[in-house]
């Protein structure tokens, strides 16, 4: 935004900006610029010490309240140096002296966008470290695997939208960071989102951020975080879980690259790539008119399928051992024999992420000495799970295993859901998603 009461300076700006490649709001005087920025948010302000209705200050100081963000620049006359300075102390980013050349402001807009690009970087580090402890790898040598990586590899450097399928716990989230690393966007920020995990009326305002005042505590300005992730890599995980409304929101992100924040007419453009997980059926959920076919089709140019780890328990021991010494923290690490022989016949109805839970279990009781038998989960005893579901109805199958093994865990657990779910190392909606489709079943049989 561009305010001052010169009309040659407008009419100057009106063309000049543009042709740099800025959009431009100008406003004549104090008063029309705070009425903009009631309306809109900026990424630059630059304004006029002097002007009719509100002078430049104020305009910077109201700016700051609601919109922390944004980055102001004052114009001010040689005699009115003082009045510069108090601007800075007012979070003015900068001053230029009139008359200024347009060199001096594009130099001066270069140092703003840079600023702001080092920000959404340093909260998109902020992000990363919250969620990822250690560098997570993709770990198993199985044919499932190897194609796996083989698709990474090809569909990385490319701006493609990517799904990624499996169950839960079974590692998306790697697979959409390894596309990250991989990709000419390295370098920019990688931004992950459960989709599931927020309550729907944070959604929007989580993705595509808010201005001060937009709802009933909306008491900051916020930057969502599609605009965090600019230049990287969104991965929104649990698709499926978003409502319908915001279904339509993201489509037209995902189309036109601009977003709208909570509580403003101005659109915002991004540069993001999309990468979005699910372990929901989308087509029979597009059946069941519970999500959009337009999206759908937009959102998997490219499939990815992550096998359960009950089809590759030759990886294992392998994940095993990798979880183990992460947790020791680069010390030796060591599984006894009758541990993996263990590991390796458990049904893993939660898949890596119930393996992560029994190795960090595991070492908690271990101390120094290496994993046995006696050192996993007492409930853990996948030999005879096994065997006892054989001599029931001979051969079973997949399903029937895992119901096993959650109606064991809610038995020990003396039918607490939570705790179930926890010691089985799958979510509490993952949980109840299985239990539903096992009485549906029994219905319909």
């Amino acid at each position: 935004m561009f305010a001052d009461d010169e009309r040659s300076l407008q009419e100057l700006m009106k063309i000049e900006l543009p042709r740099l490649g800025h959009t431009v709001t100008v406003c004549p005087d104090g008063l029309t610029a705070v009425a903009a920025l009631e309306k809109n948010t900026y990424d630059c302000i630059i304004v006029d010490l002097d002007m009719p209705g509100k002078d430049g200050i104020s305009v910077i100081s109201h700016c700051k309240e609601i919109s922390p963000d944004t980055e102001a620049v004052v114009l001010t006359g040689k005699a009115a140096m003082d009045t510069a300075i108090a601007a800075l102390r007012h979070g003015a980013f900068d001053y230029l002296t009139k008359p200024c050349k347009l060199i001096e402001i594009e130099a001066l807009l270069k140092r703003v966008v840079e600023k702001r690009q080092l920000t959404q970087k340093y909260r998109a580090l902020q992000h990363q470290v919250l969620r990822l402890e250690g560098s997570p790898q993709l770990i198993g040598k199985t044919p499932a695997m190897q194609k796996v990586r083989v698709l990474i590899e090809k569909v990385a450097p490319t701006n493609s939208t990517v799904l990624i399928l499996g169950e839960t716990g079974t590692g998306k989230e790697l697979v959409a960071r390894a596309l990250h690393d991989q990709s000419t966007r390295a370098d920019n920020p990688f931004v992950a989102i459960n989709c599931g995990a927020l309550p729907e009326m944070l959604i929007e305002s989580e993705l595509f951020g808010h201005r001060k005042g937009a709802f009933t505590g909306a008491d900051e300005h916020r930057v969502g975080l599609f605009e965090v992730a600019h230049g990287g890599t969104i991965f929104l995980d649990e698709i499926g879980e978003l409502p319908k409304a915001m279904q339509a929101k993201l489509l037209r992100v995902l189309e036109s690259g601009e977003l709208r924040r909570v509580g403003e007419n101005k659109s915002t453009t991004v540069d993001v790539r999309v990468v979005c997980a699910t372990h929901r059926d989308l087509p029979t959920m597009v059946a069941d008119e519970e999500f959009r076919e337009d999206l759908m089709y937009r959102i998997n140019t490219f499939e990815i399928e992550l096998p359960p780890l009950r089809e590759r328990i030759e990886d294992v021991a392998s994940l095993a051992r990798h979880l183990l010494a992460r947790h020791r923290r680069g010390a030796e690490a060591q599984l006894a024999d009758d541990a993996i022989e263990a590991l390796c016949g458990h049904v893993w109805p939660g898949n890596v992420r119930e393996l992560a839970n029994v190795i960090e279990h595991a070492t908690i009781l271990c101390d120094a000495g290496p994993i046995r038998r006696e050192h996993l989960p007492q409930h853990f005893d996948s030999r005879q799970l096994l065997g006892a579901a054989k001599q029931r109805r001979g051969v079973v199958s997949l399903r029937e295993l895992e119901m096993d093994a959650i109606h064991e865990a809610l038995q020990r657990n003396e039918g607490s859901k939570p705790k179930a779910a926890e010691q089985l190392g799958i979510s509490l909606k993952t949980l109840y998603n299985k239990l539903n489709q096992a009485n549906d079943l029994e219905k319909s049989a």
